[in-house]
């Protein structure tokens, strides 16, 4: 039997899987299953994906048949302003997946996870009108990538010196998510606390950009409410979003 059809069986309730063999992207693929009515905790897996992308319209390389390339459908109950929290609860389920390949996994804030200092997965949260779409995408067994991102990039296979078996991690991914998307509302201080422990930007000189305005200071760790914060020479100041920030080493 397929991998991931044995792995769906023993996913929690209310979570069921679907496989595509290609589709262009599986966050507009179950975006369209969405608008007709799928209920929450429908996951769209591609075997191939041909045009991901990531925050910004940014693309998203995704090797076909060494990648995890799959998209979440959520119904929250908690309010709309709290849904943006949702990529912070993926990326941490992530982490937590790749740890129990006893790889150690950090979060990039808001939504990249890294394994020293290279990207391996990204979160994509997008929202309709009563639903959210979680894509993740994670590089596992891809032992090389395109020349544009050879050196910022990595995958489980790499990190951990050995094939990576992928329905296994995905499993890990959904139960472990499960858990974490509970959290956005009351328990989102139990949340963060563990997101803040994995935070690979706290204590680090950045440069960012928050629309058309670039700031630089030391990053100091993230807020109550999963801001990150910046020290700068004019105090202390929360980033609600940063469309990119670097390391000034």
């Amino acid at each position: 039997m397929d991998p991931f059809h044995t792995a769906a069986a023993g996913l929690p309730d209310p979570f069921r899987l679907m496989i595509r063999d290609s589709v262009g992207s599986t966050n507009d693929d179950l975006r369209e299953l969405a608008e007709h009515g799928t209920t929450d905790g429908m996951i769209l897996l591609a075997r191939e994906q041909t045009n991901g992308r990531g925050r910004r319209g940014a693309s998203w390389f995704s090797a076909t048949g060494e990648a995890l390339a799959f998209s979440i459908l959520v119904r929250p109950s908690e309010p709309r302003h709290l849904w943006p929290r949702l990529a912070l609860a993926a990326g941490l389920a992530v982490a937590e997946a790749i740890d129990s390949q006893g790889i150690a996994a950090q979060i990039k804030w808001p939504n990249d996870v890294q394994i020293s200092g290279k990207k391996v997965a990204g979160i994509l949260v997008e929202s309709g009108p009563d639903f959210a779409i979680v894509g993740i995408g994670l590089n596992v067994n891809a032992r090389s990538f395109p020349p544009e991102v050879a050196d910022i990039a990595t995958s489980l296979a790499l990190a951990g010196d050995r094939e990576i078996p992928m329905a296994e991690v995905f499993a890990a991914i959904i139960h472990r998510f499960s858990v974490r998307r509970s959290q956005i509302g009351d328990d989102f201080p139990e949340m963060i606390s563990d997101v803040r422990t994995r935070c690979s930007l706290t204590g680090k000189k950045v440069r960012l950009r928050c629309g058309d305005l670039p700031k630089t200071g030391v990053i100091t760790g993230i807020g109550d409410n999963g801001e990150l914060l910046l020290q700068n020479e004019r105090g202390e100041e929360s980033i609600l979003q940063a469309d990119e920030i670097r390391l000034i080493a």
